[in-house]
């Protein structure tokens, strides 16, 4: 009985025995310290007492009732003890712990008999024969009895599991000390010597040596009890823990977040490679210095009253401050603040998080950017289309008053002068025109190289003496279709703007060649996708662009000249024209290191070219007589347009009819005279109903009718409105009488119109 009561103290559970009434018959010194002394009690009272939860007491009287039944079973409770009997802090902050309750299996003596025991975790196992025996072959701990040479005389049953060997084996008397170890040392081996060992190493039959540790050697009455500790579970655990770290550590180091640890100050303390290389700064440099050193100072005083408010509990975490890292060119950052308390008072400070925001802030400043550009284009083309109205009726009254004032007449000069001015200000229009891609183009196949030939004299006058042109052409380069004007106008905007930027002379050059690519080519917010481009590059020797003019360079009105020395519209006019002729232009600039304009546009594959041969033959013809017969319905809601219109066509021999809107052409068309109309010349954009709506409306009755429509918009712009086959002609405002009656002469005079 002595070995089993050693056994019984060295578990460091609490265990107790209750009788068939409940009362407590013995225990362990573990429980009789929880107990605050063992007595006769009901063990089920001596817990209950223990527990600071009413709930508890009565799930430990479930728990007493159960067992009483034949039924094991474990709750968790709060005691004010822990399970080796030493009271908590103060006494007053309770541990949870483990309670087990189970019946003693068989009858007599042992009947109604109920194990208590009180541990941290795990389920117990139910012992099959004597309770002392049971607690000697079942405790967690490897328990040896050996006399004072080292022979083996006991072992229970975790032992001879460990070992892999049976109990008889191990305790044929055959056995020493020194045969368990893998590794035994040198000279006698005794227990006493084992006692001064920490850890072991045990000779296992059917696995690898197992790891040991010596927890106890005690004396007995039939010689040394030694105890054994299994390591295996803790090396396991200790290498689930490394693997933990090290799985975290790379986490750390790799992860695209900065993460940094402060202290109370704010002073730096560790950071991963991610939050050194977004503040470009080496850990030994700013280690132990303050966090907002790395930050730009207007940004400073922002960030460190958030990280306070944050330490002291104020704010909550989760809102970012956004705030720019040291130097101009800095990551906009936004900084995630926590804050983490270690084990005393003093020990505080706060994790951050640094997210690198500087990608995302572009695309909101370029998507504003484009949002403000189309709004300008917007407003642009609405002007332009206003303006075209009046400069339409100033130069059409101006072609009237012409007719009756020859050259020789006193009015003609001050005419011509309204009608030049008027011209000029048609031509700034169409400047907006191009920015906002709302011009009509008349698209031709070219070859870029003939038309920088014959643009060349021009260029040298405009650039002056003392800047040098050059041309380099590349070899087959390809054909394009675009509008010859338009793309003069293009080289001589971007001419004209080289020059300004020499003005103590330099060098102009203009390349050509081919460019075929098989990936999207980015550039800034462009993308220009893959297939062939002739390419078209102006290049200066100036003074070049800074970098925070880039972006704006293709805004209209923007200008770094000085006032009244430009309008501001040159390189809007370029970016327009050129993206309604379906290209892309790119710009690259250093300051002091000149700039390179690069224009792609699409070139023509042979299908396209044989397709577009047959309508580059026709030239145009202008009427000699410009004279007709026929009605014509002329609908226009703008008086003077509509008056100057009627009356020139009138002069022309055409009989013509007015309407200011499109409902008051219907009911002319539904009239008496509705079915002799030959030609509807209408404007596209009219109140209540516009002119394809019109349009749509008139084929009902009047298939073969021909049109003509006139706007200061776009002809694309009303295109995709009319139905499939539907047939119309343009006239784009502003135009001259000239134009007006060529107009109409050449589709009086052309085939029926019908819709196919």
């Amino acid at each position: 009985m002595a070995v089993l009561r050693a056994v019984v103290e060295a578990v460091p559970d609490a265990l107790a025995v209750a009788g068939a009434d409940g009362r407590l018959l013995m225990a362990n010194g573990a429980f009789a310290a929880l107990a605050g002394g063992a007595d006769d009690t009901e063990v089920v009272e001596i817990l209950a007492r223990q527990s600071r939860d009413g709930a508890d007491g009565m799930r430990l009287r479930d728990l007493d009732e159960a067992a009483r039944r034949g039924e094991a079973g474990e709750i968790l409770v709060a005691l004010v003890n822990d399970a080796a009997g030493s009271p908590t802090v103060g006494g007053t902050r309770p541990v949870s712990r483990v309670v087990v309750a189970r019946p003693f299996p068989g009858g007599g003596g042992l009947r109604g008999m109920v194990e208590w025991r009180v541990r941290s975790g795990g389920a117990i196992p139910v012992p099959g024969h004597h309770p002392w025996r049971d607690l000697w072959d079942l405790a967690p701990l490897g328990v040896m009895l050996v006399d004072g040479a080292g022979t083996l005389l006991r072992v229970n049953l975790t032992l001879a599991d460990w070992l892999g060997h049976t109990r008889e084996m191990l305790e044929d008397g055959s056995r020493h000390l020194r045969d368990l170890l893998s590794t035994p040392p040198l000279g006698e081996l005794f227990p006493e010597r084992l006692a001064g060992m920490a850890e072991v190493e045990l000779a296992a039959a059917r696995a690898a040596p197992l790891r040991a540790s010596v927890q106890h050697v005690a004396p007995s009455s039939g010689g040394s009890l030694i105890f054994l500790g299994d390591l295996t579970r803790e090396t396991a655990r200790e290498e689930e823990l490394r693997r933990a770290e090290q799985r975290f550590q790379r986490f750390f180091e790799f992860a695209p977040t900065g993460f940094a640890f402060l202290d109370g100050e704010f002073r730096l303390a560790e950071c991963n490679p991610t939050f050194l290389a977004m503040a470009n700064v080496r850990l030994g440099d700013v280690q132990g210095e303050s966090i907002a050193t790395l930050f730009q100072q207007e940004h400073r005083a922002n960030l460190l009253a958030r990280l306070g408010d944050v330490l002291d509990g104020r704010s909550q975490a989760g809102t970012p401050v956004e705030a720019r890292l040291g130097g101009g060119a800095g990551p906009v950052v936004h900084v995630y603040s926590r804050r983490f308390d270690g084990d005393d008072d003093g020990d505080r400070g706060l994790i951050l998080h640094l997210v690198d925001m500087t990608a995302q802030k572009n695309l909101e400043a370029q998507f504003v950017q484009s949002q403000k550009m189309q709004a300008i284009g917007q407003l642009a083309g609405g002007v332009a289309h206003d303006f075209n109205n009046l400069l339409t009726a100033m130069i059409g009254f101006c072609d009237l008053l012409l007719l009756r004032h020859k050259p020789g007449d006193q009015s003609f000069s001050d005419i011509m002068q309204i009608k030049q001015n008027a011209n000029r200000a048609a031509n700034l229009v169409r400047q907006l025109l191009a920015f906002s891609r709302q011009q009509t183009l008349q698209p031709r196949v070219l070859s870029i190289t003939d038309v920088l030939a014959e643009l060349s004299n021009l260029l040298r006058r405009l650039i002056g003496e003392n800047i040098e042109l050059r041309m380099l052409h590349g070899r087959d380069t390809g054909l394009v279709r675009v509008d010859q004007g338009q793309l003069e106008q293009v080289i001589i905007n971007l001419a004209v703007n080289a020059r300004d930027a020499m003005p103590k002379g330099g060098r102009l050059t203009i390349v050509t060649g081919n460019l075929h690519t098989t990936e999207p080519i980015r550039h800034e917010t462009e993308e220009m996708p893959p297939g062939d481009y002739v390419v078209v590059e102006v290049i200066d020797t100036g003074i070049g662009i800074p970098p925070e003019n880039l972006q704006r360079i293709f805004e209209p009105f923007f200008s770094t000249k000085e006032v009244g020395s430009g309008t501001g519209l040159g390189l809007s006019t370029v970016y327009g024209i050129v993206r309604q002729t379906g290209g892309f232009v790119f710009v690259e600039s250093k300051p002091g290191e000149g700039a390179k304009f690069s224009i792609h546009l699409p070139r023509l594959d042979e299908k396209a070219l044989a397709q577009a041969a047959p309508a580059e033959e026709s030239k145009d013809k202008g009427a000699a007589d410009l004279t007709g017969m026929g009605i014509v319905l002329l609908v226009e809601d703008e008086d003077a347009v509509r008056v100057f219109g009627a009356r020139a066509l009138r002069n022309k021999g055409y009989t013509v009819l007015e309407a200011r809107s499109g409902e008051e052409a219907l009911d002319l068309l539904q009239g008496e005279r509705g079915g002799d109309v030959d030609l509807i010349v209408s404007d596209v954009v009219m109140p209540q109903m516009d002119g394809p709506t019109m349009i749509e409306q008139v084929r009902r009755f009047r298939p073969d009718v021909k049109v003509i429509f006139i706007s200061g918009y776009a002809e694309d712009r009303f295109r995709h409105s009319l139905k499939d086959g539907a047939v119309v002609d343009f006239l784009p405002k502003p135009f001259s009488l000239k134009q007006l009656a060529t107009k109409v002469k050449e589709v009086m005079e052309g085939p029926p119109r019908t819709v196919g």
